[in-house]
């Protein structure tokens, strides 16, 4: 039986959940948001959670027997009846299965948009002699923030927008007091943004160099110190990143980020 649950539900405490917590992290911050869908199961072996117009991420226990997850993903497509959900995100084998039911109950094609390493950094590793100090993005940064949102943009999902678009979203990270900047002789070189915390786990995102810039160990810096903030308020830094990307795993992985699971997305049409 499905019922509705918050961000304080126990779901999200339970050992078998907390054992994919990384994967799934993003799972908390949907469950913050009033407007989202956060459904989880009586026997607490599946969650789903969606935010309005987002992809909707789906957890089932990996030790359920294949009959009970198929029983599962019925009972849930059965709530979710004359629900459109644009896409599904999770552990690639639950998303792959959950994208053919519902793709066949609603006579819809998918496709595999992204797939996506979770990491977690237990022990931070700081890189050595790198040029530069880290500090809190501030007003006087907007335009060089809107330029770097711009390049993340086009880096990230291929995706070119001008950087004037990008001057409200820039003023908004910069208002959360949680995006940073690497400075060098007083140019801001590189960024990234701790997005999200969680019981456990503090979120990095939007972490980017411009290409000028880049090979010279800035991301890494910047990461190993927002790394370095989170440990300090007991959180373990987490964060996704796209493995059409190696680049930016390896920097992850240099700074002391092990893997913890891939997540697939994947969209229907």
């Amino acid at each position: 039986m499905l019922e509705k649950f918050d961000v304080h539900d126990r779901v999200l405490r339970q050992n078998r959940f907390v054992a994919d917590e990384v994967q799934y992290n993003l799972i908390h911050r949907i469950c913050e948001s009033e407007n989202s869908i956060c459904l989880k199961t009586s026997d607490e072996t599946m969650i789903f959670a969606q935010s309005e117009g987002r992809n909707a991420w789906l957890w089932i226990y990996k030790e359920l027997a294949d009959d009970k997850t198929n029983n599962l993903m019925q009972e849930l497509l059965e709530y979710l009846k004359g629900t459109t959900i644009p896409g599904v995100s999770g552990d690639p084998t639950t998303a792959e299965r959950f994208a053919q039911v519902y793709s066949e109950a609603y006579d819809l094609q998918y496709s595999p948009y992204m797939i996506m390493e979770s990491y977690a950094c237990p022990e931070v590793k700081k890189p050595l002699h790198i040029k530069g100090t880290l500090h809190q993005a501030a007003r006087q940064h907007v335009g060089t923030v809107a330029e770097f949102l711009a390049g993340f943009s086009e880096g990230a999902f291929g995706i070119t927008v001008d950087p004037a678009s990008q001057i409200s979203a820039a003023e908004q990270f910069i208002e959360t007091g949680n995006l940073y900047l690497w400075i060098v002789d007083s140019h801001p070189v590189s960024m990234a943004n701790i997005a999200h915390r969680s019981p456990r786990h503090g979120r990095i995102n939007a972490v980017y160099t411009p290409s000028v810039f880049r090979k010279k160990g800035y991301a890494s810096a910047v990461v190993a110190e927002l790394c370095s903030i989170l440990e300090s308020e007991g959180l373990e830094p987490m964060l996704y990143a796209d493995l059409k990307n190696p680049a930016s795993n390896k920097v992850y992985q240099n700074v002391g980020f092990v893997e913890r699971g891939k997540v697939l997305d994947i969209k229907f049409r």
